[in-house]
């Protein structure tokens, strides 16, 4: 039993110093490829390259408010709410309706907070006020339907060049109308 066990840590040892020094070549050769310098033929394709990306008619850019811009906006509109004594919560979402900040203002009721989210969502979505698009409920009802969307007033898009870029959404003051009042409000700040 010695003499097996004897073998067996020889043959991890050996086993083990033959691992490193494979590791330890392998990682100098990975380096000594990625040191070496580019060929002199590869650079002018790798300019052309990037000018074909740049005239690719396929993709497309597009503008998204900054934290800064969003958390100003928000705050404005928590602000405008407090001065009116409503107790409610901001949401401020991209483009593409993900959240980018949400201000929930002491005592905002716990309904505010996903509302807020809907109604920023909603008013991205379809680049119109939510007390607009309530309004065509009455021609389209299931409109209601559409996940993530609430259909009340509060909601307001933030454009740029006529293209919606982010939606502002309040909720929890007693009416639509002052929701979407603070929310306007928020829009305003960001074209100061």
């Amino acid at each position: 039993m010695k003499q097996v066990k004897k073998v067996s840590e020889r043959t991890r040892t050996i086993t083990g110093g033959a691992l490193i020094a494979a590791l330890a070549l392998g990682g100098f050769g990975a380096y000594a490829a990625s040191a070496a310098p580019a060929p002199a033929n590869q650079a002018p394709a790798a300019q052309a390259e990037a000018k074909t990306d740049a005239k690719n008619k396929n993709t497309t850019q597009s503008t998204h408010l900054t934290i800064d811009a969003a958390t100003k906006a928000a705050q404005t509109a928590l602000d405008a709410a407090a001065k009116e004594n409503q107790r409610v919560t901001v949401a401020v979402v991209d483009r593409n309706g993900n959240t980018i900040v949400t201000l929930r203002g002491d005592g905002a009721g716990p309904q505010s907070y996903e509302a807020a989210q809907r109604k920023a969502y909603t008013a991205v979505s379809w680049n119109a006020p939510t007390s607009v698009l309530a309004g065509r409920l009455a021609q389209n009802p299931t409109l209601k339907d559409i996940p993530g969307t609430l259909f009340l007033g509060g909601g307001a898009p933030v454009t740029s060049k006529n293209a919606p870029i982010a939606g502002i959404g309040v909720a929890g003051a007693p009416s639509g109308d002052l929701d979407e009042k603070f929310a306007q409000a928020g829009v305003a700040a960001l074209n100061k």
